[in-house]
């Protein structure tokens, strides 16, 4: 039976690559993003596309109240809309961090508000929380990233908890490298708030770095890795309640389990 699904940040990489293969595998889907113009190929295939701001709060009540008055329920809630933040966590300005965090976890915490009363009158409901192995890791020169990320986690472990006995199934789905356009801006912000400081050696380095990371010759994993992931968490009988996908996922989280916190920081600083 095809579910009701509700995609955020479906206009490129990971959300878009979702909302398609959801839609491939006949579900009915509705991607929400800012550029609606970058859904097209959403609605070719047959999904319908919502201009959503995931920091507006009114954005997100009509958003949800459209597909409630098209169906009556939602049965899958996939929160992948995100940003990113890059510069020392002595120098990046607090309010980029608290609009990091308004995109990367409260506006994903109040649509799960918004979806929770239909799930719970229908018995069932699959919360797909995109997170990323910096939900677990971190990296230098990334800490309000990091930051939103584990607070991602702790946060779906919490749900979980609480709406299990409801038939609702809450899923953290962490993404490693992966070739999509969410890193565009890495460079320049590296740059602009660390570049000249005292952290500027690294942050040069990084930037960098960044500039090929994810061109011709890289290793980072398809979309598609991780649309895969998330359509399993959606499709399966009884989900993981973590599924770890793309390039080094497994074994950056393998590392960071077994190192010893200052082994681990002596990798990630040296290499």
């Amino acid at each position: 039976m095809p579910k009701i699904c509700l995609v955020t940040g479906a206009s490129s990489g990971i959300g878009h690559a979702t909302a398609l293969d959801l839609l491939r595998t006949g579900h009915i889907v509705y991607g929400a993003a800012r550029r609606v113009e970058k859904m097209a190929a959403l609605e070719a295939a047959g999904g319908t596309a919502l201009a959503m701001d995931v920091s507006d709060e009114a954005d997100l009540e009509r958003v949800v109240a459209r597909v409630l008055d098209d169906h009556g329920r939602i049965d899958a809630l996939v929160n992948n809309a995100g940003v990113g933040l890059h510069g020392s966590a002595e120098e990046t300005p607090l309010d980029r961090a608290r609009q990091l965090m308004e995109v990367n976890l409260f506006g994903a915490a109040r649509l799960v508000q918004l979806v929770l009363p239909s799930m719970r009158a229908h018995g069932f409901g699959r919360i797909v929380n995109v997170s990323s192995i910096g939900g677990v890791i971190t990296l230098p020169l990334g800490a309000w990233y990091y930051a939103s990320k584990h607070a991602m986690e702790a946060y779906s472990d919490t749900l979980r908890e609480e709406v299990g006995r409801f038939g609702i199934d809450v899923v953290i789905v962490q993404p490693g490298i992966i070739k999509t356009p969410f890193e565009d801006t890495t460079g320049e912000e590296l740059l602009e708030f660390s570049g000249d400081g005292p952290y500027g050696d690294v942050a040069r380095w990084m930037a960098e770095r960044a500039k090929g990371s994810l061109g011709e010759g890289s290793k980072a994993s398809d979309p598609s890795v991780v649309a895969e992931a998330i359509r399993t968490a959606i499709d399966a009988p009884r989900p993981k309640t973590r599924y770890a996908v793309g390039y080094v996922a497994k074994l950056l989280l393998r590392l960071n389990r077994f190192l010893p916190d200052r082994a681990f920081d002596r990798l990630v600083t040296r290499t």
